[in-house]
């Protein structure tokens, strides 16, 4: 298996990269969304975190990589045996779903080759249950059949996958990351899938000389001899790698002031976005930058880093203003602190 090309290796792309990092120290802020052009680095992005997360702890032999601490969620059988589980660490899963997937393939199905062997009416994991505590990676997202899209939905807010088909009812954690990525010229994400996304981030292709001549000098140094430059950005990985453990273990403890949770509320009010969920969003996600930083309080200056990414999926279109919704967040940080 070839190696990735490695995260601290992506030249620009600094939002994308962002996001990211700080849905990775923080799970609970939800997915992310990478809209924008061909070639601009987010499938890559996102293979190249497989190689840099660190090592999870999981149950030994369990399809669901089951965590074995106490109070975790965990499939019917872990928590039968629990107490004498073998536990090992694992790679933090990073599950490719492919456009074409059947229902099947993502949800899980009978074993049919057990079935028509033995006779044994027994349950073959789909790629939700490989990327349980992990990420799921869909190239295209916005080109997603509905039904599958309504499947994501009802995981993604429930956290588990429910199976009855062909006398089998099987019920196993799913909980993961969605990140996303797509094209907007070859369509829209629907609103309730959208929705669902904590960060939406867009890349552009690069317009400076220097950035663009970077680019393909790493890639091009890459293609040509992986283990060498793989080996070269090594250290990087590993810092970035340590950065991303000691920012979970800070989170918890990072505080947020009642005066950062007011901007807060006042930045999505002047934007206008339904419901509560921006702010939850950006409060979460100001909270995982602060870790991320090493700072033991979010600031002013937290929210306004992430606040485009956190917001800006969740503007209603206004025709009256012909700025793009990255735009408008930025006009209303900018009134709301200044420059």
């Amino acid at each position: 298996m070839s190696q990735p090309f490695p995260f601290s290796a992506i030249v620009g792309q600094d939002e994308m990269k962002l996001a990211i990092l700080v849905a990775t120290v923080d799970a609970s802020i939800g997915g992310v969304l990478v809209f924008g052009d061909r070639g601009t680095g987010k499938s890559t992005a996102v293979r190249a975190l497989a190689a840099l997360l660190p090592k999870m702890r999981a149950v030994v032999g369990c399809p669901y990589q089951c965590d074995p601490a106490d109070g975790a969620p965990c499939c019917a059988q872990c928590a039968a045996g629990k107490a004498t589980l073998k536990s090992h660490l694992v790679p933090v899963p990073v599950v490719d779903m492919p456009l074409g997937a059947t229902e099947d393939r993502v949800v899980g199905a009978l074993d049919l080759e057990r079935a028509l062997t033995r006779g044994e009416k027994a349950f073959e994991p789909g790629l939700l249950a490989r990327a349980n505590r992990g990420f799921l990676y869909i190239d295209e997202v916005n080109l997603l059949e509905d039904h599958l899209v309504d499947l994501l939905i009802d995981v993604a807010a429930s956290g588990e996958n429910l199976v009855e088909r062909e006398g089998l009812s099987v019920r196993h954690p799913a909980r993961f990351v969605i990140v996303g990525s797509g094209n907007p010229e070859e369509g829209e994400l629907r609103p309730q899938l959208l929705d669902r996304f904590g960060l939406s981030v867009e890349v552009t292709t690069p317009t400076d000389l220097p950035t663009r001549v970077e680019v393909v000098r790493r890639r091009d140094a890459y293609e040509r001899d992986r283990d060498a430059f793989v080996a070269h950005w090594k250290k990087h990985d590993d810092k970035l790698r340590k950065k991303i453990v000691a920012a979970r273990e800070r989170l918890p403890g990072v505080k947020v002031p009642d005066g950062v949770v007011e901007q807060a509320a006042r930045l999505c009010m002047a934007l206008g976005t339904d419901g509560l969920r921006g702010e939850l969003t950006l409060i979460r996600a100001a909270r995982a930058l602060a870790a991320f930083d090493g700072d033991d309080a979010v600031s002013d200056a937290h929210l306004r880093r992430i606040a485009p990414p956190a917001l800006r999926h969740r503007l209603r279109r206004d025709p009256l203003d012909d700025a793009g919704s990255g735009a408008r967040v930025d006009r209303a940080v900018e009134d709301l602190f200044g420059n």
